[in-house]
């Protein structure tokens, strides 16, 4: 790949050696945890190359996508409507990494105790190895967590940035102040963009957006079967890919796996034989490449059922309404789908509590481990009424928290095959 986009890389301002490097372990690891997997759809095949390629072919997309005069935008957060981006015919890039990468040039600007997902993308950016935030012509940030809010303020003197206000509570005011950040988004999207908004282009953009939502969530129902059709890798990846790939092609490469995990349902095939302990994994989002729980779960013997995360079912179980023929009334739907995520920077949230029991009994799940990413407040602090509920439901649970590093793998796997045992 290196000799074929070496000009392009160095035209963004990467780190050509030290890219090299990255990719060349990112290779590695990507085939010890997924490409060893036994008995994979073959529909899969399409996200093994899109991995293959993941910093090449979809990089010079985007290129040729800048050239014909759209703009490409990058975002951290599913509280971001993708939807008015497509509107303005832009790209819509997700930028979370999920790797422990330039970690001592992040700590340059932010302190050592802030998560790794913020120390990620910075460290990415600073030491010249992330060419999709480099492609970006804005990158728009969220105030979900303080530890975001605030570096966005520091990332914005290395890429233009945009932050949208996030209300931590369900009010009527609450609902009402996102709406008018939704607004105030569009407005700026047109001033970037150079183009209008119109009904036609928001609820095509919607249709679409909405028709992979309904993929994904197709996918998800597929898992309840026993045995387990696919591993929860390779679901946990799907949704991984969804989040930067071009959105009807990975629709359509979507709808066909789900078309063949149908067909092995029906033959009674499994990636795991029937008994195979069932795990919901709960909590914070997990990014490429950041694989190590469900590798630890799986390679132990244990599938993966559900993701109640951002990367998973948060992102994914609610759809905007369509084809309204009034831009205000369009505007407000798309608030009112956003408003419904459960994410942990809300209070009170009792609605992501009753979502992870829902998922608990759809899945079949026997355990649930509540995965939180170290110094994430919104997460690791939730996580005790997690933890309460769960055991008034008689559910098993493991609290894990960790960073992006591999330091800790062989006290994880302990921890992960002691908590299997007790299923």
């Amino acid at each position: 790949m290196s000799e074929i986009y070496n000009g392009m890389w160095q035209r963004l301002g990467l780190n050509l050696e030290a890219h090299h490097e990255l990719l060349k372990t990112l290779g590695v690891f990507y085939s010890d945890i997924y490409l060893s997997q036994k008995d994979r759809p073959k529909a899969m095949e399409y996200f093994d190359f899109v991995m293959s390629e993941v910093h090449g072919l979809r990089i010079q997309e985007l290129q040729e996508a800048k050239a014909n005069g759209r703009r490409v935008i990058g975002t951290f957060c599913v509280f971001v409507p993708e939807e008015l981006i497509l509107a303005v015919d832009g790209v819509c890039i997700g930028l979370c990494a999920g790797a422990e990468v330039g970690i001592y040039q992040a700590e340059q600007y932010l302190p050592r105790n802030t998560c790794s997902l913020i120390k990620s993308f910075f460290g990415f950016k600073l030491a010249g190895l992330c060419p999709f935030t480099n492609s970006c012509d804005l990158v728009i940030g969220e105030t979900t967590c303080d530890g975001k809010k605030k570096a966005y303020e520091i990332f914005g003197g290395f890429q233009p940035v945009y932050v949208m206000e996030v209300p931590q509570t369900k009010s009527e005011a609450a609902h009402r102040l996102y709406e008018s950040e939704v607004v105030r988004l569009k407005d700026h999207l047109e001033a970037v963009s150079g183009k209008k908004i119109t009904v036609k282009a928001l609820n095509q953009a919607i249709r679409l957006v909405n028709r992979r939502r309904r993929g994904l969530q197709r996918l998800n129902r597929l898992r309840f079967a026993s045995p387990a059709p696919v591993s929860g890798l390779d679901a946990l990846l799907v949704n991984q890919v969804a989040f930067y790939d071009d959105p009807v092609r990975v629709t359509e490469a979507i709808e066909r796996l789900c078309d063949e995990i149908e067909d092995r349902i029906k033959a009674n095939q499994g990636v795991k034989p029937v008994g195979a302990k069932r795990i919901l994994v709960s909590g914070c989002p997990m990014a490429i490449p950041n694989w190590k729980i469900p590798m630890i779960v799986e390679q132990a013997g244990a599938v993966i059922v559900g993701e109640e995360s951002c990367v998973g079912e948060r992102h994914t179980k609610n759809t905007v309404k369509e084809d309204l023929t009034d831009l205000n009334d369009i505007l407000h739907a798309i608030a009112r789908r956003y408003m419904q995520i459960d994410c942990a920077t809300f209070t009170p949230n009792e609605e992501r509590m009753d979502h992870i029991i829902e998922l608990v009994r759809k899945t079949e799940a026997q355990g649930v481990i509540h995965y939180a990413i170290q110094f994430c407040q919104p997460y690791t602090i939730e996580a005790k009424r997690v933890e309460e509920r769960l055991r008034l439901e008689g559910i098993q649970y493991l609290r894990i928290e960790t960073d992006y590093s591999l330091q800790d793998l062989e006290a994880l796997k302990t921890r992960i095959e002691a908590f299997l045992e007790t299923l």
